[in-house]
């Protein structure tokens, strides 16, 4: 009888659960306007609206729990000067080149008084950017993502955070993709192996108990 994949991973110890730290951040990966027009062509369809909607309350819970808010963006000189390989392998990058509409934070999200923006011109929220220098001086122990897409950017970013040695936590319901079938193998291979899946009543309540104070 042949293995199912569940035994084949339990037997390999995938899927353990992590053990919380005292010190999170919410990372919102990429929530840019591109993913939520309909005319762009990363527009990215209900999994993306969905993803925006739990984005919001994480964001409203985690300023009210004290716990920092941090945004990424893409951002390219107009024509990819800055882009390198990426930008030229994916010619959609071009809705992140600067003042074009679709590189703007998408509507219902904003960076407010306290929350960090970092800007990225790579799939990972730490590669090239001064992201791991910020959570480090801050002491954060745990990073709870959500961002747009589960298969591209939210994905190199869990990886990255786990390899520089943050408990990651996968905010599920808070990422979203243009297609089902990506966002769930990707959701499954990253609880397997780099982060736990936390949903958002979870999430909150996990923030929520870190208050300090």
């Amino acid at each position: 009888m042949t293995e199912t994949l569940e035994k084949n991973y339990e037997k390999a110890g995938y899927h353990a659960k992590q053990t919380y730290g005292s010190k999170p951040a919410l990372l919102l990966v990429d929530f840019a306007h591109a993913y939520f027009d309909p005319d762009a062509p990363l527009y990215g369809g209900e999994g993306c609206i969905s993803a925006r909607a739990h984005a919001i309350r994480l964001a409203e819970a985690a300023r009210a729990a004290g716990v920092p808010v941090i945004f990424t963006e893409v951002k390219y000189q107009p024509g990819g000067g800055n882009g390198g390989a990426f930008y030229a392998k994916v010619p959609a990058l071009s809705c992140f080149d600067d003042g074009r509409d679709t590189q703007k934070l998408a509507e219902g999200l904003e960076v407010k008084k306290g929350d960090l923006m970092v800007t990225k011109q790579y799939p990972s929220a730490f590669f090239g950017t001064s992201l791991t220098a910020t959570l480090m001086f801050n002491k954060i122990d745990t990073l709870i993502i959500g961002g747009l897409t589960t298969s591209g950017c939210v994905r190199a970013t869990c990886i990255d955070s786990i390899s520089s040695g943050f408990v990651t936590l996968i905010a599920h319901e808070a990422c979203g993709d243009r297609a089902e079938g990506p966002h769930e193998a990707n959701l499954f291979d990253m609880s397997a192996k780099y982060a736990d899946l936390i949903g958002t009543e979870d999430a909150i309540a996990y923030m929520e108990s870190c208050r300090e104070g």
